[in-house]
């Protein structure tokens, strides 16, 4: 599902806006991190960034304009997806990206931050949402190449797939507290390569037409 929202913000600026945008971002960011979304505060942000505070209400308007703006740059920020020829190469490189980016100390409490805002704020929610699936767009080719290649059957859903390879990442940073290192990263990737060449993550309707 693609949301398709014009996020204040959102539009990539030039030259000193560019600026401006760059210092709030990182001021919201370093924020978040710290204190979650109840601890955004845009006049302290305007401060922090050396920014006005008018031209921080008037762009952002709201901390969840901030934390959706944030994710827009995040997203556009993030690395492009591997292409190694092999699916379980693939969905290794995009594991073991997951989990550096969760182990960060940086940016491992800023997603907890987002993902906790995102739970009882709409407008956070609709910014997360959009932003994986920028990078579920990103990173589907390599299970569309994989299906041409004949390591998973036709029919794949690649965003299925691609969540499976990062939820249990996911559920150690949220839920259980257990490590998030390599092994966890590529067991997560066998896991998923081993289902998708089985047709788990086969779509349903296609399945259906074929039957």
């Amino acid at each position: 599902m693609q949301h398709d929202i014009a996020w204040p913000g959102s539009v990539r600026p030039g030259g000193r806006t560019a600026r401006v945008r760059e210092a709030v971002l990182q001021v919201t960011g370093d924020l978040l991190a710290e204190r979650g979304l109840a601890g955004l505060d845009l006049t302290e942000v305007a401060a922090t960034a050396g920014v006005g505070k008018t031209t921080v209400y008037r762009r952002w308007r709201t901390p969840a304009g901030l934390v959706a703006d944030l994710l827009v740059d995040m997203a556009e920020q993030s690395l492009p997806r591997t292409d190694t020829g092999a699916l379980l190469d693939d969905l290794t490189a995009n594991a073991r990206l997951v989990a550096k980016t969760l182990t960060d100390p940086r940016q491992g409490n800023l997603f907890r931050a987002v993902i906790a805002a995102a739970t009882v704020d709409a407008d956070t929610a609709n910014a997360l949402h959009a932003f994986y699936d920028t990078r579920l767009d990103e990173w589907a080719p390599c299970v569309h190449d994989a299906v041409a290649r004949g390591e998973a059957p036709a029919g794949t859903d690649a965003r299925a797939v691609l969540s499976a390879v990062s939820a249990p990442l996911y559920y150690r940073l949220l839920a259980s507290g257990d490590p998030i290192d390599r092994e966890a990263a590529d067991r997560a990737a066998r896991a998923a390569t081993v289902a998708t060449m089985a047709g788990t993550f086969v779509d349903a309707a296609y399945a259906d037409q074929r039957s």
